[in-house]
């Protein structure tokens, strides 16, 4: 989920904030300033693949992706850090549809805050009633779990008699 932050870790009248796509945030393989990663690399640190990147880039859900002078793809941590945020909202079920949406939201800026924030809240709700449904078909596995065991008991009982 989003988390607002500013550098004092409160939010005061005024104060700057930035986007910090998941908290805590994910060790990078290299610091900032040496985070050139070719494609190769990124599949090997997200277990994506190439075509699900590239793809990722052709639709919208990437923004623009540095290249070298060869015109090979160089990934920084940021990117990473937005590919974490993809799986987590790919993890919840949103559509994709929505997940380009959000990341055309984020790239207009500040101003689309609200629409950022509601379609998270339509996302979480959807996402605490697929918990509940699981939780309702947990319960009923546990109840024919502990029915074949209890019949599977009897069974051994009748058996040693």
């Amino acid at each position: 989920m989003t988390v607002m932050q500013n550098t004092a870790g409160t939010l005061a009248p005024n104060a700057t904030t930035k986007d910090i796509c998941s908290a805590p945030p994910p060790r990078h393989p290299r610091p900032d300033g040496d985070d050139r990663y070719t494609i190769s690399e990124v599949v090997a640190f997200t277990g994506l693949t190439a075509h699900t990147l590239r793809w990722y880039e052709r639709i919208g859900l990437m923004s623009h992706i540095d290249r070298s002078h060869t015109g090979q793809r160089r990934y920084s941590n940021r990117d990473l850090d937005w590919l974490d945020f993809v799986g987590k909202l790919r993890m919840t079920g949103m559509p994709v549809a929505d997940m380009v949406r959000y990341a055309e939201l984020v790239r207009e800026g500040e101003s689309t805050y609200l629409d950022r924030r509601e379609l998270l809240e339509s996302t979480r709700r959807d996402v605490l009633t697929r918990i509940t449904e699981l939780q309702d078909t947990l319960a009923v596995l546990d109840r024919k779990i502990s029915f074949y065991g209890d019949a599977g008991r009897s069974r051994e009982g009748e058996r040693t008699r």
